[in-house]
């Protein structure tokens, strides 16, 4: 089972993977789309402001082709009209055919902005196709996933009740993370005690066994860190919000629906509704290293579970979702950015 759950972790981290790589090429296609929208507009002002001139020019033209040629023997000066108006075309006509030759390449520039814009909606279409699957893919293995863990059930149903009790004694979020740092530092000094002794041949021989060498991931060192969403930071560290609240992470707007990965390996913490969030995870990464992401619906994950870095836990809720990302040591902020460009 610890085989299988392994093969089906690295099997979900793959599909997250994958359709994050989805939304980025849907993004950049849809600013494609956007790009050439806007250089086709620019390019019919342009062609409007050459073929304005042209246009009033060719209907005097029409206008005096249509002249009868009988009134050049009624009205006075009429043959002295016509020469010079043979006069004005043979030096108006190269001009013409000089401003036609270049209404002809922005049409012709035109047609290619718009064989451009064709092909990006296409490949925007096929990306939005393929993101659909890799999503039903990652639905059927998450599906996979809870039907081979049915036997923990019981023991997850335990530790999510935990958690609930003591995110009803909470206040806030700050003090959850902290109740949960402090069970995760009692968790691994219970985990560093030394086992039971053997009573010795000799009474009053036995020697205390020197404690355990604490794991790597307990050391203050965070491993790799990712940030868990594709999207456009639109509020960072140390901002104030309108309502006067001092940011202690990173938000993020995303596409609706968007993949929201674990940013590196831990146990998660906390995972549910808490006060007036939908839903909340928080990732124990040991050592003191805890990761708050809100702004999330459809949880893949519940309390008690080992992750790896880029395992799915959720989806981004709302139309115009927003994804907050907090990462904090020993209780305390730290700006996600240079660690994640790092890692």
């Amino acid at each position: 089972m610890t085989e299988a759950a392994g093969r089906s972790r690295a099997e979900q981290v793959a599909a997250a993977a994958a359709i994050q790589s989805a939304e980025a090429r849907i993004a950049a296609a849809e600013s494609q789309v956007a790009l050439i929208d806007r250089l086709r507009a620019e390019q019919r002002a342009r062609l409007a402001d050459q073929q304005g001139p042209i246009i009033k020019l060719t209907a005097a033209l029409q206008t005096m082709a249509q002249r009868p040629s009988a009134l050049a023997l009624v009205q006075p000066g009429s043959v002295t009209d016509m020469i010079h108006v043979r006069a004005l075309l043979g030096s108006t006509l190269p001009i013409i055919r000089e401003r036609t030759a270049s209404l002809r390449a922005e049409v012709a520039r035109g047609n290619a902005l718009r064989r451009r814009a064709d092909l990006a909606v296409a490949e925007l279409q096929h990306d939005r196709e393929q993101l659909e699957i890799r999503r039903k893919a990652l639905a059927q293995l998450e599906a996979d996933q809870r039907r081979r863990s049915q036997q923990y059930v019981d023991s997850a149903m335990i530790e999510q009740d935990r958690v609930i009790a003591m995110s009803e004694k909470a206040r806030d979020i700050t003090q959850l993370i902290a109740d949960l740092g402090d069970q995760a530092d009692i968790r691994a000094r219970l985990a560093s005690l030394p086992g039971p002794i053997l009573r010795p041949a000799v009474p009053g021989a036995a020697a205390m066994p020197a404690p355990r060498p604490p794991d790597a991931g307990t050391s203050g060192a965070l491993p790799s860190y990712r940030l868990p969403v594709i999207g456009k930071i639109v509020a960072g560290m140390g901002e104030i919000s309108d309502a006067g609240v001092r940011a202690k992470g990173i938000t993020l707007t995303t596409a609706r629906g968007a993949q929201v990965v674990a940013p590196a390996k831990g146990r998660i913490a906390f995972a549910g509704p808490f006060r007036s969030y939908a839903a909340i995870v928080i990732i124990d990464h040991d050592g003191g290293w805890t990761t708050l992401i809100t702004g999330m619906r459809a949880l893949a994950v519940k309390p008690g579970e080992t992750i790896w870095q880029g395992s799915p836990i959720g989806t981004a809720d709302g139309a115009q979702p927003r994804i907050t990302v907090e990462l904090r040591h020993a209780g305390q902020p730290v700006d996600i950015l240079p660690i994640a460009s790092a890692g």
